[in-house]
């Protein structure tokens, strides 16, 4: 695979701009929770077996794949509340769920839901095992690190199946971030600054807790233009890895599709990328199942 596979390529979406108020206030409520030492605790699942990558089975077209749901990484637990969400609804739904773990003690990861489908090692995000579903929800994190190693596994393997449709469904509740790819020149960046230091008063800094859910970022950046920019640089390289044959879209909860590549024919094959307030039913955000 060539150098650059693991970094971002370039995509646009179309944004929600009424979500801000909401998603700033309960990114404050948590904050306020966790530095008053309100936050609840949660019990930790038992030492898991681990399921060996060939015997990974996924049924259907569909499965959720939550990435290193850690307090290691995601000290706020500023994801747990949407990755519990995603599982609940993937289960009851009979979509598969399977979680990677890497050497991080079990008793840091955060899952309500013990019993996924298949726990898999993955230290990085890699992915080990075949993702034979057309349609991934993905959550966890770190976005711009172990989460998008693996969207990047995920593109590289349908790429390398017939030509079909596919769909990576992003759950940004469920996702955290440190906004490695927010720039200081960028003209949300102060906000961004401010924010993430109201919600990490007090703590260190590093990889530990200076951490927002997607969903938060969302609502620190605002307008519609600027979320844009931002996130069209954390998709995977669709760009290098899928051929001019494929359709390439990307769409934001209600918002029209945009068309980042478009493709010959009347019904080519297609790399579709969705970005989902949650997995929690409401307007325009209640992901569909197929």
């Amino acid at each position: 695979m060539p150098l650059d596979f693991f970094t971002f390529g370039s995509g646009i979406v179309s944004a929600n701009p009424v979500r801000f108020p909401f998603a700033a206030l309960r990114a404050l409520a948590c904050a306020a929770a966790l530095l008053f030492g309100t936050a609840p605790a949660w019990a930790s699942c038992p030492e898991p077996r681990l399921t060996p990558p060939e015997q990974v089975v996924l049924k259907g077209d569909t499965a959720l794949i939550v990435v290193h749901a850690t307090s290691a990484h995601d000290a706020r637990y500023a994801s747990k509340r949407g990755v519990d969400e995603a599982v609940r609804f993937a289960k009851g739904r009979g979509i598969p769920v399977v979680y990677l773990v890497d050497e991080t003690p079990i008793e840091h990861y955060f899952m309500e839901d013990c019993a996924p489908d298949h726990w898999v090692r993955s230290q990085g995000g890699e992915l080990s095992f075949k993702v034979t579903p057309r349609h991934v929800y993905i959550v966890g994190g770190h976005l711009e690190l172990c989460l998008g190693y693996a969207t990047n596994e995920i593109i590289y393997q349908w790429a390398q199946r017939p030509a079909g449709q596919y769909r990576i469904t992003y759950l940004m509740d469920g996702i955290y971030s440190n906004g490695k790819v927010i720039d200081p020149s960028d003209p949300f960046y102060k906000d961004f600054v401010r924010f993430m230091g109201v919600v990490t008063y007090g703590r260190p800094g590093g990889e530990h807790w200076p951490k927002l859910s997607l969903l938060e970022t969302m609502g620190v950046i605002v307008d519609e233009a600027h979320e844009l920019d931002y996130l069209k640089q954390v998709l995977p390289r669709w760009d290098t890895t899928f051929g001019d044959e494929y359709r390439v879209t990307v769409k934001l909860n209600a918002s029209v599709e945009k068309v980042l590549r478009s493709a010959p024919g009347w019904n080519p094959p297609a790399m579709n990328f969705v970005f989902l307030d949650s997995a929690v039913p409401g307007p325009g955000t209640e992901p569909a199942t197929r």
